[in-house]
């Protein structure tokens, strides 16, 4: 039987991967090795596959490419701008937000204001705002148990995510999901979710739904889903079923993989036998990127094509996005084994700093105007803080809520009767 060669080529938006020097924010794009390694990139694998139903070649793309094909506009011709005077402010905007809510979180956590474990974001700001800032309102994201940012960048109110980190019934859950459970019809958040690889099927059944009610139902829908999840969570089997079932329906859907080199306490390198986690798109047919996830221009020049080719119904993307958390993996931790060198290697490469270099040299923005952005947040988050330490706390009866579609799902009591028919029970005191 003939074979079909398929030739994976690692065209990639560089990112540091050890103590090389990096690019600053936006510039010369160029390969680069993975933490540890030196040749990863020196010649292309050719892989042999028996004959499929692609009609054509699969390759790992990258925004090299992207750029390339894309024909610049009027006003960007001259100054060759990846990003609007506009678009860039509401980038910076977003990316402060993030980073002020989840230090304001930290101070709330150790004050006692939130119970549970509290996962932060801080450092990994430009692969959210990269993505969901491009993204419109029908659109869905599904998170992880580091969610809050996400929730934020996607326009849920600061409010309701600070209510429902405080335990309120103010909160986007009514205080009952916490930190991990993020989630808002309104806005698509279809939630945070606290074991590692659980949200990638529903971020799958929700792209699903897009395409059946725009191929069967007919309707006007070109609605995409951006899956976040972390590097650790790529060795579990849920991720490759839905890359599978995704690349056979070309379904309209972004796998991020938010990289930031380590689960919990577990360095990637020394969990995953190919580090490289954006070969695995092409092995079910679909592109795979690697892009600087602490750059967030890049990130978005990567998410523009992805988005785009999901709305054109050409199928998913995996995008691997090299980050780095600049706290623990939680408040709960103490971050004692990442190695005090790395550390301060990826807090040079902050990513707001970089964005805001950048708007300054290119006379995007002044000083004056970024200063004003950071006043305006910082007053949101003291609001949102107060609001949240003001609102009302669940009254017992929820804790019955949301457990059961049918309330006799409680059971039958002592005298015969079902539990719900107490009339104790909504009162959240009948003996359950």
């Amino acid at each position: 039987m003939a074979t079909t060669k398929i030739s994976i080529i690692p065209l990639l938006i560089s990112s540091p991967r050890s103590g090389e020097k990096s690019d600053s924010c936006c510039g010369t794009l160029s390969p680069s090795s993975f933490l540890g390694s030196k040749s990863f990139y020196k010649k292309h694998a050719i892989v042999n596959k028996t004959p499929t139903r692609r009609s054509a070649p699969v390759s790992a793309v990258s925004s090299d490419v992207i750029q390339k094909k894309k024909k610049p506009t009027a006003d960007l011709v001259t100054s060759n701008l990846l990003i609007t005077k506009e678009e860039g402010l509401e980038v910076y905007e977003d990316m402060v937000l993030g980073r002020a809510f989840e230090d304001k979180c930290a101070e709330m956590y150790y004050r006692g204001k939130m119970f549970g474990f509290v996962h932060l974001y801080n450092g990994q700001e430009a692969v959210s705002t990269g993505f969901i800032k491009l993204l419109t309102n029908r659109d869905s994201v599904v998170s992880t148990y580091r969610d809050h940012v996400h929730a934020l960048s996607k326009g849920v109110p600061a409010r309701q995510v600070m209510s429902e980190l405080f335990g309120k019934t103010t909160g986007c859950c009514r205080g009952q999901g916490g930190s991990m459970h993020m989630f808002s019809k309104e806005h698509n958040v279809l939630g945070g979710f606290a074991f590692i690889g659980e949200g990638i099927p529903v971020a799958t059944g929700a792209a699903f739904t897009s395409k059946y009610r725009r191929e069967v139902l007919k309707e006007d829908c070109d609605d995409v889903t951006v899956a976040f999840f972390g590097d650790g969570t790529c060795n579990n089997g849920q991720f490759f079923e839905c890359l599978n079932m995704a690349a056979l329906w070309k379904l309209p859907i972004i796998f991020v993989v938010e990289n930031n080199l380590w689960a919990i306490g577990m360095s990637h390198l020394r969990a995953t036998s190919d580090p490289e986690i954006w070969k695995k798109g092409p092995a079910f047919g679909m592109p795979g990127i690697h892009v600087d996830g602490m750059d967030v221009l890049k990130v978005r020049e990567v998410a523009k094509e992805a988005v785009a080719r999901a709305r054109r119904g050409e199928g998913p993307t995996l995008v691997e996005c090299e980050t780095y958390r600049f706290r623990g993996h939680s408040l709960a931790d103490p971050d004692e084994l990442r190695d005090p060198a790395e550390k301060a290697h990826y807090a040079k490469r902050d990513p707001i700093t970089a964005l805001k270099k950048y708007l300054i040299e290119n006379n995007l923005a002044t000083e004056a105007e970024l200063k004003s952005i950071s006043k305006k947040i910082d007053n949101t988050v003291e609001d949102a803080v107060e609001f949240a330490d003001q609102s009302p706390v669940p009254p017992r009866s929820q804790l019955l809520e949301n457990v059961f579609a049918d309330p006799r799902g409680f059971g039958i009591g002592p005298d015969g009767k079902y539990r719900c028919e107490d009339p104790k029970f909504t009162e959240g005191t009948a003996q359950v």
